[in-house]
């Protein structure tokens, strides 16, 4: 009787996608570095629109030697806008009042040579990881709170980052970001105190 047998990695896709990823985190590991990876608040701003109280911010983003490397690589990065606001109270913790998060996928395709910003449904190609980068960096119209949660004459504190995901990373490079310097994006968070002004104050 002839018996016929499938060697394991052509049966499983999943494994050969897996050790390429492996595969990949190994040789970018290796690879020469230089360059620290930054992400800083330049601006920040919280604004009363038609139905929310809004945040217009300017990030600087410098990704580093890098991680420039692995998005060229056709590694996707994921990165993740925080924000906090609260309240000073004196006799307890601090109350929170509104927070939110928003994420992007900055990735590269090797066919088209473009780089691709998504967010949800929403995408852009660009043809440069600068120009991708300086969407990513301007933030504008980002409704945080609705308008009967902030309350006029009344003082809160902000906090806003903008920061690496490295949970959403697949998970040979989640293994290789351990404890790896490399991965590292310093995010700074800004934090600031506002106090939106009453109607009598903005007439």
């Amino acid at each position: 009787m002839t018996v016929f047998t499938t060697p394991f990695w052509k049966s499983r896709p999943d494994a050969r996608a897996f050790f390429r990823l492996l595969a990949l985190a190994v040789l970018l590991l290796c690879a020469p570095l230089a360059g620290a990876a930054e992400i800083e608040v330049k601006s920040a701003d919280i604004t009363l629109g038609e139905d929310a109280w809004q945040i217009d911010a300017e990030f600087g983003i410098d990704l580093g030697h890098y991680l420039e490397e692995v998005v060229s690589r056709g590694v996707a990065l994921y990165f993740v806008a925080e924000f906090d606001l609260t309240k000073a109270r004196w006799f307890w913790m601090d109350e929170h009042v509104a927070g939110r998060k928003q994420t992007w996928r900055l990735s590269y395709n090797a066919l088209t040579r473009q780089y691709r910003l998504s967010s949800g449904a929403l995408h852009q190609n660009f043809a440069t990881l600068g120009e991708a980068l300086g969407v990513l960096a301007r933030l504008r119209n980002w409704a945080v709170a609705d308008k009967a949660q902030i309350k006029a004459g009344e003082p809160y504190n902000a906090a806003l980052r903008l920061k690496l995901d490295l949970t959403q990373l697949p998970k040979p490079f989640q293994v290789t970001a351990i404890g790896n310097k490399d991965w590292n994006i310093t995010a700074e968070v800004k934090r600031w105190s506002f106090t939106p002004p009453s109607e009598g104050a903005a007439k």
